[in-house]
């Protein structure tokens, strides 16, 4: 099964601001989700219903699995001490 990846418009900007190595790493990570949603190494956030991420050195992924519609949306990217606040 193939899941469908879409992204927040605010995800765009997030990876702009990366490097351009750490951005083509992420950027792999999030095509490889398209076929397993949930690669060793993603773990599922506490605290908050359906998130999980997946880590690139200090860059975290924030991403929601929609198993019933075959989709995974992209929710945030960012450094790690900044990118959980606010998910709550």
């Amino acid at each position: 099964m193939q899941y469908e990846i879409r992204y927040r418009r605010s995800v765009k900007k997030e990876l702009e601001k990366l490097d351009h190595a750490s951005r083509l790493a992420i950027v792999k990570k999030i095509i490889n989700l398209a076929a397993q949603p949930l690669p060793a190494g993603s773990r599922k956030l506490r605290g908050v219903d359906d998130l999980y991420r997946i880590r690139h050195g200090d860059y975290r992924v924030i991403y929601q699995v929609q198993d019933k519609a075959l989709i995974i949306v992209i929710i945030k990217i960012g450094h790690r001490k900044a990118v959980y606040r606010g998910l709550q």
